[in-house]
């Protein structure tokens, strides 16, 4: 597990996206069970913060995009760095 990538999604706490992110989460964990080390939820502190990182280098920002990431376009961007070529069927149509 520890040569595994690692998934982590802070999510700012007095916004409540606790939801959100768990449920990005999951779809990440459903769809890369055997490819990820870990899908972590980090409660963040500052304001607005929706981020999420792979082995630490960031993957989206809701502060960079200006919106939060569709399901589809992260698995795209997790699926890029953990299993290049790999088709995720109807999410690549």
């Amino acid at each position: 597990m520890a040569n595994k990538p690692q998934i982590e999604i802070e999510y700012c706490t007095g916004c409540r996206w606790l939801l959100r992110a768990a449920w990005l989460a999951q779809e990440l964990l459903s769809t890369f069970e055997q490819d990820l080390g870990a899908v972590t939820l980090t409660p963040g502190t500052a304001g607005g913060v929706f981020e999420v990182r792979l082995d630490g280098d960031t993957v989206w920002s809701r502060e960079a995009a200006g919106r939060f990431p569709e399901v589809k376009e992260l698995k795209q961007l997790v699926r890029d760095h953990v299993a290049p070529g790999r088709d995720l069927g109807h999410v690549d149509s």
